[in-house]
């Protein structure tokens, strides 16, 4: 079930409002909530629903033995707990993401013909998985007790606003509020402006952008001129940023709409001048996760120069694999770990003599260079696409919008697109937000906004978030 479909928006979201704050017992609202979340993600693959039972009940088993046996003195075999509970998990993403993309390659690699075993990936479970083993390594770490309620960690990691497609949220930053949290009115208007600030983001500027995107890209890129391909590029730099905060905005409005507190996922990137800057305000849930549980624990930057570099390395190859099973994701994944590495220990003691505005155009050269990595299929085709941005051979805008002439009107969503990835309108409100007449104007904006979406979805097509198929 997608957050901007009409289904979930005049049906799945009021009757769960409804079933929730009638009671007010907080066990029966935990009920209502894990119960919701299973029906939630069971809409589109009932199936699956068992796959992330069986996720739950792993790492919940694993996690009270590990603290027991931790407890006892006894570390090694919470440790070989701890390794067991990962392995079951990494196992699962492992076969439902990779296999396909494994025997293509060893087909091709030893000139087998190993049938495909043409596995439907599982929406959202390369983020459930990734809840689930921060859990249980945090309770080896003793940073968190292990949650003896198997429906509270099943609320937990089902939780619906932030199921699909993250933000990654720990257990440690809803701990307290599983059980002890208090929803309130303010929370309630707080979470529904956000929420419809998210959708407004997806369904008002992302599908535009998509629509410019993916009919350029759709295209032989071979036939296409150097400017059409950049504007394509830039399309899918805004689609992607608008289509993945957007989600982010909803799923943290949902969450404060029901009493938590998801930390943010996204700082505004585009305004970053370094690469590292820039990853540390794109997908911050899941840049800390590799952070915290795999840069970290091989050492970070504590060890030898040789080492960090592949410490790095390490971390960017699998950023690169956790979005997908493509060559193009790993190379992705190189590439931004090349970048960080080069920028760190050669460009760091001359970067503060460079102006600011040098600094920001050339982290988006990169960045849009990136996202024609991520978004092209096949190595081919993105080397074809990257050659052809730099060959200085543009062709006709008008010729090409002509013969394209649904793309006419999308273009105009620059405009939103370029305000909005840019905190100024956000800082003059915050530092306005006394002034009354600043919040009836803001508040009518998003009414506004909201209203427009909703139109927009009246007459769109199916159009899912980018995120739901890692």
């Amino acid at each position: 079930m997608l957050f901007s479909s009409l289904t979930f928006l005049f049906l799945f979201l009021p009757l769960i409002l409804l079933l929730y704050f009638i009671i007010p017992n907080r066990t029966y609202r935990n009920i209502i909530l894990m119960l919701s979340s299973l029906l939630f993600y069971a809409w589109g693959e009932p199936k699956y629903i068992f796959l992330m039972i069986f996720s739950i009940l792993n790492d919940y088993l694993h996690s009270i033995f590990i603290e027991k046996n931790k407890a006892n003195g006894k570390n090694t075999k919470a440790k070989i707990l701890l390794i067991s509970s990962i392995l079951i998990n990494l196992g699962m993403l492992l076969f439902f993401k990779y296999s396909d993309f494994l025997i293509e390659n060893l087909n091709l690699l030893f000139s087998s013909n190993i049938t495909l075993l043409n596995i439907a990936l599982p929406i959202g479970i390369s983020f459930y998985t990734f809840q689930t083993m921060s859990y249980t390594i945090d309770v080896y770490l003793g940073k968190i007790k292990a949650q003896k309620n198997i429906l509270t960690l099943g609320t937990y990691v089902a939780l619906f606003p932030q199921l699909i497609a993250g933000p990654i949220v720990r257990y440690s930053t809803i701990e307290n509020e599983l059980i002890g949290r208090k929803e309130n009115l303010s929370n309630f208007l707080e979470g529904f402006k956000r929420f419809f600030i998210g959708l407004s983001k997806k369904v008002i500027i992302a599908n535009q952008m998509a629509l410019i995107a993916d009919t350029i890209y759709s295209q032989n890129i071979n036939n296409l001129g150097s400017n059409i391909l950049w504007l394509a590029a830039i399309a899918y730099t805004f689609q992607i940023y608008f289509d993945f905060s957007g989600y982010s905005d909803m799923a943290i409005g949902l969450g404060k709409i029901f009493g938590f507190s998801f930390l943010e996922n996204f700082n505004f990137p585009y305004i970053a001048k370094s690469i590292t800057d820039f990853w540390r305000r794109w997908h911050i849930s899941l840049s800390s996760w590799f952070r915290d549980y795999v840069y970290i624990p091989l050492g970070g930057n504590r060890v030898k120069f040789k080492r960090q570099i592949i410490n790095i390395m390490v971390v960017w190859v699998l950023t690169g694999i956790w979005h997908g099973a493509a060559w193009n994701f790993l190379l992705w994944g190189v590439y931004y770990g090349i970048l960080l590495i080069i920028e760190k220990y050669f460009l760091s003691k001359v970067s503060s003599k460079i102006p600011g505005i040098i600094k920001w155009m050339c982290t988006m050269l990169f960045v849009i260079i990136g996202w024609v990595l991520f978004r092209v299929e096949g190595l081919t085709n993105v080397t074809v696409a990257i050659a052809r941005m730099f060959s200085a051979k543009p062709e006709s805008f008008s010729k090409y919008f002509l013969e394209n002439y649904n793309l006419i009107y999308s273009l105009w969503f620059f405009i939103p697109a370029i305000i909005f990835s840019s905190p100024i309108l956000k800082r003059n409100i915050e530092t306005k937000k006394e002034n009354k007449w600043i919040l009836l104007i803001y508040n009518f904006f998003i009414i506004i906004v909201s209203i427009i979406s909703i139109a927009f979805l009246l007459s769109s097509s199916y159009n899912p978030f980018i995120y739901f198929r890692f």
